[in-house]
C-alpha cells in the first residue's frame, strides 16, 4: 500500500482484499471497541507521530486503526461508506442549517 492519498472506497477495497470474515463481525466490533479505548488514552497523553514517522502507540495509529475496523465492519455490511458519509452530511446541512461558506 503506498503512501498516497486514498478515497474511502479505495480503503474499503484494500481491506476487503485482505480482510474480509463476514463470520467475525463481532470480533471486528470488539476490535472496533478496543482501538477506540487506545484512541482515548493517546489522546489523554497527548502521544503523537514524531517528525521520523514513528507512529507506535500514537494519535496517528489509534485513529488508523479505527479507520481499518470501520471499515471492515462496513464491507461486511456491504456499505459505501463514502456514499454514506454523503447522505448523512446532507441531513446534518438541513438539520443544523450549516453550508460550506
Amino acid at each position: 500500500m503506498s503512501n498516497s492519498a486514498m478515497t474511502l472506497r479505495a480503503l474499503q477495497d484494500y481491506i476487503q482484499g485482505k480482510d474480509f470474515n463476514p463470520q467475525a463481525r463481532h470480533g471486528y466490533f470488539q476490535k472496533l471497541i478496543e482501538e477506540v479505548g487506545e484512541l482515548a488514552e493517546a489522546l489523554r497523553k497527548d502521544l503523537r507521530m514524531t517528525d521520523d514517522g514513528e507512529i507506535k502507540g500514537t494519535v496517528e495509529e489509534e485513529l488508523s486503526d479505527v479507520l481499518y475496523y470501520v471499515a471492515a465492519l462496513a464491507n461486511i455490511y456491504q456499505i459505501d461508506l463514502e456514499r454514506c458519509f454523503a447522505l448523512k452530511e446532507a441531513l446534518n446541512v438541513r438539520k443544523y442549517r450549516r453550508g460550506d461558506d
